[in-house]
């Protein structure tokens, strides 16, 4: 004999199964999965960064489809690297693409947006960050020095942006997945930092500056576009802002208890475009990043422009 089941039980059971069918990644709630695709943006750059510049080819020729049909960037080439420094990007590399695929496979992601990582995009930074038109121009694929200056510029921007979604994020899936991301991305951090700490004191050739002069004024210039105060450090500071106030050197950068930084993502945006706007793409990004977090204020720039 059927036993009728209760109407109210049916809307219940419906609902239940509409949301859990039409929720994206795995079920997560729909603010985790932005906050977890928002990322794929810098993975995607540092994947192809690192895998170009030690092994002449990127993400297209090792994992096709991690790129998901995006287009291929722009300007990225082999760098000119001793062996240590080449091993080291190439793991860097495969990280990235693990990296990559762990997003993946957790949300559904989006192609690889247009990435400019020509010599000509990074010596507009550095002009910027140094106040001037150096000549010749700044050349991230000259030498170890000025790759891994270059790769300053990228890690630890990712990293601070892992700290800042960790606490915004519900799912206990999400907070393991940027747990993993975190630790890796600030181990790559570190390794750079060291390197170049390493090399602090040596001149930047052909210019007046030193690595760890030129690390500060990157620093100060993330800082500056992303306007939220001190979340950015150089390799040398005053003994006061060091580890507990009492020593210059800062391989690792921390606030006063030596705790990492976060970003959000318009911090984020406004950094990698160069341009202190989430709403105005470039650097980096020409015609912007993707994910529902960076489109939304693609939209909200395009409805302005519209109007003006």
């Amino acid at each position: 004999m059927a036993f009728p089941i209760p109407t109210t039980a049916l809307i219940t059971l419906f609902l239940f199964l509409f949301l859990f069918r039409v929720s994206s990644g795995k079920g997560l709630p729909d603010s985790d999965v932005d906050l977890l695709e928002f990322p794929l943006n810098l993975e995607y750059l540092e994947a192809d960064f690192f895998a170009w510049g030690a092994l002449g080819r990127g993400i297209d020729h090792f994992e096709p489809n991690l790129t998901k049909g995006g287009p291929k960037p722009l300007g990225v080439k082999k760098a000119k690297l001793s062996p240590l420094i080449k091993d080291i990007i190439t793991q860097f590399a495969f990280q990235e693409f693990g990296h990559l695929r762990a997003i993946q496979e957790t949300v559904p992601g989006f192609p690889r947006p247009l990435l400019n990582l020509s010599a000509a995009s990074f010596a507009t930074v550095i002009n910027t960050a140094v106040g001037k038109t150096l000549e010749p121009p700044f050349d991230p694929y000259a030498s170890d020095i000025n790759y891994l200056l270059a790769s300053y510029l990228i890690p630890y921007v990712g990293l601070t942006g892992y700290v800042g979604a960790n606490p915004k994020l519900k799912s206990s899936t999400s907070k393991k997945l940027v747990a993993g991301l975190l630790g890796v991305e600030s181990g790559q951090d570190a390794v750079i930092r060291a390197l170049l700490y390493e090399r602090a004191n040596s001149k930047v050739h052909p210019y007046h500056f030193t690595v760890a002069e030129l690390t500060d004024k990157i620093s100060n210039l993330r800082d500056k576009l992303g306007k939220n105060g001190t979340k950015d450090e150089g390799l040398i500071v005053k003994p006061a802002e060091g580890a507990e106030g009492r020593i210059a050197g800062n391989v690792l950068a921390g606030d006063k208890n030596s705790l990492a930084y976060d970003r959000t993502p318009e911090e984020i945006l406004r950094i990698v475009y160069a341009s202190g706007k989430e709403t105005h793409p470039g650097g980096f990004y020409p015609k912007g990043a993707s994910g529902n977090i960076a489109k939304s204020y693609l939209h909200h720039h395009h409805i302005e422009f519209n109007q003006v």
